[in-house]
């Protein structure tokens, strides 16, 4: 049963564990590439480098190109509800959150297509 990390950290740790982090990177880069927003993430990129490489793309995204943001969360199918429930108030803090909502719903795919 998918049960869902509470945090990023633990997110990671947990696709390390299941020897299934360099999916994750790998699912990450395909939906990136198919929003047309490359994140070029190395499949050698600690957990830490990604959470701070996704970060500062989801920041960048959200400031300079708003439009390409919410064409990148439709297409890794974020929940929009989700989405809705977020304090916009403080950008970084924003970023933060929307990285570990786009995490969370790229491990799910990752986890359940080598579950079953």
């Amino acid at each position: 049963m998918f049960i869902v990390p509470k945090n990023t950290d633990l997110l990671l740790t947990e696709a390390e564990g299941e020897n299934l982090y360099l999916k994750l990177i790998e699912q990450m880069n395909k939906d990136f590439n198919l929003a047309n927003e490359a994140i070029d993430c190395s499949l050698n990129s600690t957990p830490d480098e990604l959470k701070l490489l996704l970060h500062e793309k989801i920041y960048r995204l959200i400031q300079y190109k708003f439009a390409e943001y919410l064409n990148l969360l439709y297409i890794i199918d974020v929940s929009e509800e989700e989405i809705k429930k977020l304090d916009g108030s403080d950008l970084v803090v924003l970023a933060e959150q929307v990285s570990f909502l786009i995490l969370k719903r790229e491990w799910q795919k990752v986890w359940f297509r080598n579950k079953y």
